[in-house]
């Protein structure tokens, strides 16, 4: 047998023994591990496979599917699922494309878990509340992004010309902080004298509101914690 062909068969042997032994994977790709994923629960790499997953089975596609339609073998597929590799960007672009979401929606599990919502003095949003009467003024000035908790930061102003309102009522609990003015504020069937600087804390179930403007204009700062219809 010539040298040549000696050659050819030897690397084909090699070619087969290797394939046996370790799955193909694209330039660019990190093992973190031959027989089992070394990435923690918390990992980056966990959290990509997570969402990938997620999408993947919200179209109703395979593994095998979604696979082949971004050009990637299915073994490597499940390591990603499975957090058990970090793909390159050009496998996270070709799987964003296939599940028809931008590239950084991959990282949102990552994300809401680093929730932030921030407003400038001035930007909060004016809202309306079941209930309002005129003279009284809601901006929220931000909201929880995620989780089974809801938050809800509002600055309200009631002005010179603002009616009194004692039936609010809603899921969860209230926290009341006086910047400005002077109101007897109803919490059931107990009144509180509210200054600057005075702060209640309640129960937001039981009907609640302002009841007597003993100086206005006023502001005070109410967040409203309660948990999310899931």
């Amino acid at each position: 047998m010539s040298a040549p062909t000696f050659a050819r068969r030897k690397a084909q042997r090699g070619r087969r023994a290797g394939s046996r032994k370790v799955a193909p994977i694209a330039a660019g790709e990190l093992r973190t591990g031959s027989l089992a994923p070394s990435q923690s629960p918390g990992s980056i790499e966990a959290m990509i496979g997570m969402e990938v997953r997620k999408e993947r089975k919200a179209l109703g596609l395979t593994v095998a599917e979604l696979a082949a339609a971004a050009g990637i073998s299915t073994g490597m597929l499940s390591k990603i699922e499975n957090g058990g590799i970090s793909p390159s960007l050009a496998t996270l672009r070709a799987l964003a494309q296939c599940l028809n979401v931008p590239m950084s929606h991959l990282f949102r599990e990552d994300e809401e878990q680093r929730d932030c919502s921030f407003v400038k003095r001035g930007t909060g949003v004016r809202i309306e509340r079941r209930g309002t009467k005129a003279g009284h003024l809601y901006d929220l000035l931000g909201h929880s992004l995620a989780g089974d908790i809801g938050v809800e930061p509002y600055l309200i102003t009631l002005k010179t010309d603002a009616e009194p309102y004692t039936a609010f009522s809603h899921a969860g609990v209230e926290f009341i902080y006086m910047l400005s003015g002077r109101v007897r504020y109803r919490h059931a069937d107990r009144l509180y004298l509210l200054e600057p600087g005075d702060a209640l804390f309640f129960d937001a179930a039981a009907r609640h509101g302002p009841e007597d403007m003993v100086e206005t204009p006023m502001q005070y700062l109410s967040i409203i914690i309660y948990p999310r219809n899931r």
